[in-house]
Formats: structure tokens, C-alpha cells, sequence
């Protein structure tokens, strides 16, 4: 892999994964229509690593006050004096990630069927026409006013469901949870905030399994590998954080129309560039 490949899967990897285009179908139909080469597992989670960075970083007082509730919560829980009323937003908010969490465990149990679906470049271009179709929606509702003190666990499984569903490639994890908690009702702020903090353990429980899993069969990183992938995650992490601005910024205004129609044109594009290829393809020779 070269160090121009490092940077524009970095990129493609920061921008897709927040914007709601779908990172893992647009590395799919790249690979796909430019013969790219496809990066190595290590390579695809030091990105995901990157971007969950870029989550830390915007959102780092959230995080910062997650983690002292974390620890709070389950002093209390064993607290012989625990304490009444209602507990801090942020440690409510660390129940929700978790309950919103478990449905990811269902997939697991058809990890490589959904991970083969990516190699399907047809399956992904109508995953993104769906993508299109839900974000389109999306602008149409009316929100609600819940957030954190008011989301039920209802509310929170139901986006997590939708988070689980985004494990098929070519459909955005961003768009489908924002959507599902516009769905749900909740403040428009509050489920961009909700959708990105949810990423937060997937992300880092998949990249420590699958860390351990690859530098244990591999022996270690090849050599000579370690600046392109630091340049893959710095270009992946920077990008991804401005990406994380835009869509809350659009999301509050209800603008992601416009993502829609750019679904709906790769989608559509795709579909046609690869019915051409195979025309083509199996025209005889004259």
C-alpha cells in the first residue's frame, strides 16, 4: 500500500463514517470500479480507531464525565447508604449507551454472513438507495424533545437496533441511528449526540478483539508499514471530527435531504456502471 492509498482511504474513512453515506459501501464500490487494493484488516481498524478519536475529541466532555459517573455509578450500586432522586444526566447517559448497545451482540452471531455481503458491489448499491430512502424521511419528521433525562429504554433499544441493521454494508450507521431517534422522538441535538457516543464501545470492543486477533496471527505490524498507517489515521481522525461538526450542524436544521439525493445518485450510478461492465463483459468478440 502506498502512501497516496493511505491518505485517500484515510479520508474516504473519515469523511463516510459520520457524514450519512455509508463508509463500508463507498470503500466497497471503490475497490470495486478502481481496482483498489484492499487494505488489510490491521489497516481498516486503526481507521475506526481514528475516527472513535475524533468521537473523544468533540465530545470530550461528555466522555470525560461518562467515565467519572462509570466508576460513580457502581460505587453506589454497592453504597450501603446508596442515593435517592435522580441520578446525573451523564451517568443516565452511560445506561442508555449500554442498553442501546446490546442488540449489537445479535449480530455477532451472523458477523460473517453480514461481512460478506461487502464484497457484493450490487447488494451495496441498493443498501445505499435504502440509505437514501431513510434519510429522506428523516427530514420529514418533526423530532421530539427527549434527551437524556427523558429517553426510555424503548426509545434506546429501538436505536440500537437501528445501529445493528447498519452493520450491512452500504447502510450509513449515522443516518440509520440520527433517524431512529428522530423516529423515536427524541431532540435532534440529542440524537446526533446520542448516535456518536453509541459508537463509542462497539468500535473500541471491535478494535481490541480484532487487534489481538491480527497481530496474534500476523506475528506483529510488516515492515515499513507504520508511517502510512499513522498518516491514514491522522488524515481519518481530523476529517472525521469536521464531519462530525457538519452533520450536527445539518441534522439540528433538518437538512439531510441533500445526503439522500447523493445516496440515491451512487446508488443508482453504481447499479448502472455495473450492469454496463457486465454487458460488456459478456459481449462475444466480433
Amino acid at each position: 500500500m502506498s502512501y497516496l492509498m493511505s491518505a485517500v482511504l484515510g479520508f474516504v474513512q473519515g469523511v463516510a463514517e459520520f457524514l450519512p453515506i455509508s463508509s463500508s459501501g463507498h470503500l466497497t464500490l471503490l475497490q470495486h470500479f478502481f481496482g483498489m487494493e484492499e487494505p488489510d484488516n490491521l489497516f481498516n481498524i486503526l481507521l475506526h480507531f481514528a475516527t472513535l478519536m475524533a468521537v473523544c475529541v468533540y465530545y470530550i466532555q461528555d466522555v470525560l464525565e461518562m467515565i467519572v459517573e462509570f466508576f460513580r455509578g457502581i460505587a453506589a450500586v454497592f453504597s450501603r447508604n446508596p442515593s435517592r432522586g435522580h441520578p446525573p444526566e451523564a451517568r443516565r447517559l452511560v445506561f442508555l449507551i449500554i442498553v442501546g448497545t446490546l442488540p449489537l451482540f445479535v449480530v455477532l452471531l451472523v458477523k460473517d454472513y453480514v461481512e460478506a455481503l461487502g464484497s457484493n458491489p450490487v447488494f451495496v448499491s441498493c443498501a445505499l438507495l435504502v440509505t437514501g430512502c431513510i434519510l429522506f424521511f428523516s427530514d420529514r419528521m418533526s423530532g421530539g424533545r427527549k434527551n437524556a433525562r427523558s429517553a426510555t429504554v424503548k426509545d434506546v433499544l429501538l436505536v440500537g437496533l437501528a445501529q445493528g441493521c447498519a452493520t450491512i454494508p452500504g447502510l450509513s450507521r449515522s443516518g440509520c441511528t440520527i433517524s431512529a431517534g428522530v423516529a423515536v422522538g427524541f431532540d435532534r441535538k440529542f440524537a446526533v449526540r446520542y448516535s456518536f457516543l453509541m459508537s463509542l464501545p462497539a468500535v473500541l470492543g471491535a478494535t481490541i478483539l480484532e487487534v489481538k486477533d491480527v497481530l496474534g496471527a500476523e506475528g506483529g505490524l510488516p515492515e515499513g508499514v507504520l508511517p502510512k498507517y499513522l498518516l491514514g489515521m491522522v488524515i481519518a481522525g481530523v476529517v472525521g471530527y469536521f464531519a462530525i461538526r457538519l452533520v450536527n450542524l445539518l441534522a439540528d436544521k433538518g437538512k439531510f435531504g441533500a445526503f439522500a439525493y447523493y445516496c440515491w445518485a451512487a446508488g443508482l450510478i453504481s447499479l448502472v456502471l455495473i450492469l454496463l461492465k457486465a454487458t460488456f463483459v459478456a459481449a462475444p468478440a466480433v
